[in-house]
């Protein structure tokens, strides 16, 4: 069974940095290509960054230069490390793999 968990979120301020993780289990995990979603208030659900097995990163334009997302295969865990946060980043933010998701993780921006 597949699952995964995240954590890390909280409330921030502007320009301030969180560290999300997330744990997976049930499938091969150093094989795979992990993503993390984000969905605000309203709005769609988008991608935010992606990993592949290869370690390649791909980021979307609000985020590149911001947001750093890892792996670590031993821990079977990905990260997303978020600096200069905005407020405009407030949404809660998930982890995926392939039609797996986590259950989010609310990541607020605010002063």
């Amino acid at each position: 069974q597949v699952q995964l968990v995240e954590s890390g979120g909280g409330l921030v301020q502007p320009g301030g940095s969180l560290r999300l993780s997330c744990a997976a289990s049930g499938f091969i995990f150093q094989l795979n290509v992990m993503n993390w979603y984000r969905q605000a208030p309203g709005k769609q659900r988008e991608l935010v960054a992606e990993i592949t097995r290869g370690g390649n990163t791909n980021y979307a334009a609000s985020v590149k230069g911001r947001f750093t997302i890892s792996k670590d295969n031993a821990k079977n865990t990905v990260y997303l490390q978020m600096n200069s946060l905005k407020v405009e980043d407030t949404a809660v933010y998930y982890c995926n793999w392939e039609k797996s998701w986590g259950q989010g993780t609310q990541v607020t921006v605010s002063s």
